[in-house]
């Protein structure tokens, strides 16, 4: 970890930190999962795996999540499957803002990116 007193960087990298704590919030960057299979449903269980393990570093959980973004690589063949494996990963009666939107992503493998951000 490194930061400054009110700021707590996690995994942080010459690009990025892939948590970061400030002001009572939690910010996770971008979580893909191209090694997490060639289908939505196994690269967005992954990913959510991944935002679990982050959410954790960063002192909460995913019932603190006030907003997702979601991108797809193909929202109209994907969205169905990664709904699916959302729906069952998010606390009932505690889904955050989310946003879903179509993107060219880091490669051809990757169908689906998320970002976050969680009260601590």
């Amino acid at each position: 970890m490194s930061g400054t007193a009110d700021i707590t960087r996690i995994e942080t990298t010459e690009r990025l930190s892939r948590v970061v704590k400030h002001g009572g919030l939690v910010y996770l960057s971008g979580i893909t999962a191209a090694e997490g299979g060639a289908d939505i449903g196994s690269q967005t269980r992954k990913v959510l795996e991944k935002m679990d393990a982050f959410l954790a570093m960063g002192g909460t959980d995913k019932s603190r999540l006030l907003r997702v973004e979601i991108w797809l690589r193909d929202v109209e063949r994907d969205v169905a499957g990664m709904n699916e494996v959302w729906n069952a990963w998010t606390p009932k009666g505690g889904a955050p803002a989310r946003a879903c939107g179509e993107s060219r992503l880091a490669g051809p493998a990757v169908l689906v990116e998320m970002i976050a951000t969680a009260a601590a």
